[in-house]
């Protein structure tokens, strides 16, 4: 591709991770004309992606579902069944429902991303009348960050602990092998809906977060509890990002959308099914000349990102304890209080009652302390986990 100037597009999207992909797709369905940029746009997408099913806009079809999961469960200090159906995405039937043949797709890398202007690789460049990037976020530092380790076992195997059709979401049943000295995390295990179940070790909130080989040691110990013993060639994926990516502001440039729009929720690290839904707001304000930023972004929103933010604080600073009995209170709330944490963009009145009530039905009493912030502050900060590489 020699350097000159692209025709000027309605809408160009920088980035085609399947947040990226959606939002072109329904840029293209909403009549506009689409430049997309990826350096690698056919590859499919490496990490398992899951959600509530009622999270997902009416207009992607069901084959973009491949595991139901009716009522998954969370083990506390007992088990919880959450009458809320949740699902794991699948890639290929993703793609299939995100078709970009009407959109111009560039395999290139972008060098200069502007609110109206981006630039590529060989100097090519591309005015438009709205710029979004969706191309995700860098490796987080000292950040709060979501980390974990995920084994994939064939589900025969895995059936000990997960059947077909069944789900962990939070397992923090002491099964992983730390001590009460050591940072909490949690089992995650989910059908894939295709003959196997991913075993994922998760720690969220800590400050750099988890190393991998700690994460692969808990997730190993569980499978082991459970007299699940692996062959050693089972694939495994790798996840560590940060949590506290803020909302942007109106003005600055081009349109940060998906995690790096601040869609990351930063008490549970999903940020797909949020983006999808969002979409047609931001093509919208497009088509209407308005500000997407101020579209996805009422005050309303605003302040439940930072009430999250909140949570998140509270729990990068737990004991594996304190966690137990936070999770505890937490599933004890009404559907629209627990909904109101874990999906709802803006109900930012259901959201404050639920952290309140969260916080007053953790006990023994002084542990309301580590939430809030008073005592413990930066619990976990620097953590030495080198003591457990050899084990």
């Amino acid at each position: 591709m020699s350097a000159h100037r692209l025709p000027d597009p309605d809408v160009c999207v920088v980035g085609l991770g399947p947040t990226g992909q959606a939002l072109a797709h329904r840029a293209v369905r909403a009549g506009l004309t689409v430049v997309a940029v990826d350096p690698r746009p056919d590859r499919l997408w490496p990490p398992t992606f899951s959600c509530w099913i009622d999270e997902l806009p009416d207009w992607l079809p069901p084959s973009v579902i491949a595991q139901r999961i009716e009522a998954p469960t969370v083990w506390t200090k007992t088990a919880h069944r959450i009458d809320r159906p949740y699902c794991v995405l699948s890639k290929p039937g993703l793609r299939a429902a995100l078709p970009l043949d009407d959109a111009t797709v560039l395999a290139t890398r972008a060098t200069t991303v502007d609110a109206h202007r981006v630039t590529l690789a060989d100097g090519t460049e591309i005015r438009a009348g709205a710029v979004f990037d969706t191309r995700g976020l860098p490796s987080p530092g000292p950040r709060r960050t979501a980390s974990a380790h995920g084994i994939f076992v064939d589900a025969e195997l895995a059936a000990p602990m997960v059947g077909d059709g069944e789900g962990l979401l939070l397992d923090w049943r002491p099964e992983n092998g730390a001590g009460p000295g050591e940072p909490p995390s949690f089992l995650y295990a989910v059908p894939l809906g295709d003959g196997r179940v991913i075993f994922e070790e998760t720690s969220l909130g800590l400050r750099g977060g988890m190393p991998q080989r700690e994460l692969r040691r808990r997730t190993l110990n569980r499978l082991a509890a459970h007299g699940i013993r692996l062959r050693g060639d089972e694939p495994s994926e790798a996840a560590h990002y940060p949590l506290d990516q803020p909302p942007p502001r109106s003005g600055g440039g081009a349109v940060p959308f998906g995690s790096r729009g601040g869609m990351m929720h930063p008490c549970t690290g999903y940020s797909v099914a949020d983006s999808f839904a969002l979409a047609d707001t931001a093509i919208e304000a497009v088509r209407a000349g308005t500000d997407p930023v101020r579209a996805l972004w009422s005050p309303q929103a605003r302040l439940v990102y930072w009430m999250r933010m909140r949570g998140l604080y509270g729990l990068g600073r737990l004991t594996t304890e304190q966690s137990i009995s936070m999770f505890e209170a937490f599933f004890t709330a009404t559907p629209r209080q627990q909904r109101a944490l874990l999906s709802a963009h803006d109900d930012y009145r259901a959201l404050a009652t639920v952290l309140f009530l969260t916080v007053a039905r953790t006990w023994p009493f002084r542990w309301r302390y580590d939430l809030v912030g008073w005592t413990n502050r930066n619990r976990w900060v620097d953590f030495d986990y080198s003591q457990f590489s050899s084990q």
